[in-house]
């Protein structure tokens, strides 16, 4: 039987663990690793398993950095909404020290090991932390042009995929880049949508004219019409080595006809339900498309 004492510090070290995934935001960074590794797929003419695991740990690290910053910047804004007041900072489980701790090695670690691929995948990886904690940050509470922002480094994990596998940045990773830039807006601002009062009070200015209103539902259909075609330009045969099928394109264009719907109907009814929908299903539509452009070119 376990002793006490191994009980206790059993339960700690699941604590600090539960605290490290959330400071670090576990589930984000991995989506983050998914479309870097299918950027990489995409992008390599020979799968190779180190270069892969090199890219997921750095990748990981990268946002887990920008994560931990972010939320050592926001930790009494955090405090201030139901959302975010039991994150380890606001919630007083983690020092600020611990947290730039982790964050600044895992800068480091991150960088080095994009590093390792190449340089070009490092400077991408270090940009990214850069505009996120730097630029995007700071500007949430004062524009909601900090959506606009946040998007550059948002965009940044499926390009830095290719560029690790090639070493090179042209219209194929540019693409990639373009694809998940426009994708964010309406996943962003139908969670803006969601958590409006809960982000008002922390001053937070997510929603691009401040108000769950028509213009808002509008911008958001537009900037999903904008990805639906940029998705589906690699089937016309302009983007390099970025090839897509024609079936590969229908069915990612079928895909993105469903999540203009449900951003249609938030233009209709403009409520949270509506705003929830369109969130899970633009979840779903990154990854499914990121899923069917890996399958189209291994199939």
């Amino acid at each position: 039987m376990k002793t006490v004492i191994e009980t206790a510090e059993s339960n700690t070290l699941a604590l600090v663990f539960a605290d490290f995934k959330e400071i670090t935001k576990a589930r984000l960074a991995i989506s983050v690793v998914f479309s870097s590794i299918a950027g990489y797929l995409l992008g390599a003419d020979v799968i190779n398993v180190i270069s892969l695991l090199l890219l997921a740990f750095g990748g990981y690290c990268m946002v887990g950095a920008s994560n931990a910053f972010n939320q050592v910047i926001e930790k009494d804004l955090d405090a201030l909404m139901n959302r975010t007041r039991n994150r380890p900072l606001p919630a007083g489980r983690m020092s600020v020290n611990a947290a730039m701790a982790i964050a600044i090695i895992m800068t480091i670690l991150g960088v080095v090991t994009l590093y390792i691929l190449n340089p070009k995948t490092a400077m991408f990886g270090a940009i990214s932390i850069f505009l996120y904690t730097c630029v995007y940050t700071p500007l949430k509470t004062k524009t909601p042009l900090s959506v606009f922002v946040g998007a550059f480094p948002g965009a940044i994990p499926f390009m830095l995929g290719w560029v690790a596998a090639t070493d090179n940045f042209g219209i194929e990773p540019g693409t990639l880049f373009m694809i998940q830039f426009f994708w964010q807006f309406p996943h962003f601002w139908a969670l803006g949508w969601m958590l409006h009062e809960d982000y008002k009070k922390g001053g937070f200015k997510m929603l691009p004219t401040g108000k769950k209103d028509k213009g808002t539902a509008i911008q958001i259909i537009m900037y999903t019409i904008w990805m639906i075609i940029i998705s589906v330009i690699p089937a016309f045969g302009i983007t390099g080595g970025l090839q897509l099928s024609v079936p590969a394109a229908v069915l990612i264009f079928l895909m993105g006809l469903v999540m203009l719907f449900f951003a249609l109907r938030l233009f209709e009814k403009r409520d949270n339900t509506s705003a929830r929908k369109l969130m899970l299903a633009s979840v779903s539509y990154i990854t499914l498309m990121q899923l069917v452009y890996v399958a189209d070119k291994f199939l």
